[in-house]
């Protein structure tokens, strides 16, 4: 592959060992293999940082982790959507970045064990969301954070779902998020776009990998319905400020950009960072890549700014 050495040697060592394996195709495994992978993958995270406190809870049948840095009180919220392309991922697997999050950010933040295809179709994962934003806000001061103050976020699939969250809050016209944090989210159900070609073989993450999560979650529903492609949604007006963070050799990097710039003419105040070197998931690579850690490190210090 011609630009190999254009990656971060962390990315560089795991996408080689991946094309000299044969380029392995999700299709070819269970669903619970591929939870089973993104578990083993945590070791890649790096450390788990010691953090002042960690509980679970389960309210209205809506798993939840809060991490909180202290004991203070009023501290931004940050709730959290993972990744895993709508069939796998967990508190474990998003665990440590959580952990630096909440640290780093001084910001409590709210994990959402999110309901999973294929047990679970369109609109299970989304009803999930949609019911954890208002159970945090409605519980934010008792767990130290300020109601005010909230932040949705999550990558690659639970990218897609804060934005969709986002627009449900909209709608309901009650109350908005303070700002919204999109890493490398999942926009296109069709995987039309031009880096889909580029980069959806060689990169670990691949086309099959997140295509084959839109067709397990969303079923026969048209890749065109505005909750599987909210990239083609015309009522983005009025969203939360949004940060969007985006990996160069990742087949979702187009359809990111596309977002932005939708955003702009949308009116919608927005920010766009791309991490170069970096394939998608790289997020959760603290513990080999060197733009992980700049990553985690922006969107803390994003939770502590005013926009």
């Amino acid at each position: 592959m011609e630009r190999l050495n254009d990656l971060e040697p962390g990315i560089r060592s795991i996408v080689k060992d991946f094309i000299e394996s044969g380029r392995p195709s999700v299709r070819q495994q269970s669903y619970q293999d591929r939870r089973q992978g993104y578990v083993q993958s945590v070791v890649l995270a790096g450390e788990a940082e010691p953090i002042w406190e960690i509980t679970d809870h389960m309210i209205d049948s809506i798993p939840l982790r809060i991490y909180r840095p202290s004991y203070a009180s009023n501290l931004p919220v940050m709730i959290y959507y993972h990744g895993g392309c709508f069939v796998s991922g967990d508190f474990t697997t998003h665990d440590r970045q959580l952990r630096a999050l909440a640290n780093k950010g001084n910001s409590i933040v709210v994990a959402v064990d999110y309901r999973l295809a294929p047990e679970h179709a369109y609109p299970a994962a989304h009803d999930d969301a949609y019911k954890a934003a208002l159970i945090v806000r409605e519980h934010a001061v008792s767990w130290g954070g300020n109601p005010n103050d909230i932040t949705l976020a999550g990558d690659s699939a639970g990218g897609h779902i804060a934005l969709v969250t986002s627009l449900r809050l909209k709608a309901q016209k009650e109350w908005m998020p303070t700002r919204q944090i999109l890493i490398y989210p999942m926009l296109d159900a069709s995987g039309s776009s031009e880096s889909y070609q580029r980069y959806g073989d060689d990169y670990v993450i691949t086309r099959d990998a997140l295509l084959s999560g839109f067709e397990a979650y969303f079923g026969d529903i048209p890749s065109e319905h505005p909750e599987a492609s909210p990239i083609q949604r015309s009522d983005l007006e009025g969203l939360p400020y949004t940060h969007i963070l985006l990996a160069e050799f990742d087949p979702l990097a187009d359809e990111g950009e596309m977002l932005y710039r939708r955003l702009l003419e949308a009116g919608v105040g927005v920010e766009c960072r791309k991490y170069f070197g970096v394939n998608h998931g790289f997020f959760q690579l603290a513990g080999i890549s060197g733009a992980a850690r700049t990553a985690i490190q922006d969107v803390a210090s994003i939770m502590k700014s005013k926009q």
